[in-house]
């Protein structure tokens, strides 16, 4: 159940983070918003267990994959910005 849980708050957490952080190099796009939301959980899931906030099992909250979102949105966005010609 934990990682069905993890995928639903990334669905949620994706398209918050799509809100907070809008920008043209950025996904358009339900599907890919909820794709980068839900790499974004997952993401806050591992982090926050290798370095001791989760337990073994235990998942990122709303908050922690928000923040995980946005990274994976900041990442994208660089990398798209490097492909695009000027």
């Amino acid at each position: 159940m934990g990682i069905i849980w993890t995928i639903i708050i990334g669905l949620i957490a994706g398209i918050i983070a799509k809100f907070i952080m809008p920008g043209k190099n950025e996904p358009q796009g339900f599907i890919w918003t909820a794709v980068l939301g839900i790499v974004g959980a997952l993401l806050a899931t591992w982090i926050g267990q290798a370095i001791g906030f989760y337990h073994e099992g235990e998942s990122a909250g709303l908050f922690g994959a928000i923040v995980g979102a946005i990274i994976v949105l900041v990442i994208y966005g660089a990398v798209m910005r490097r492909r695009t010609p000027s």
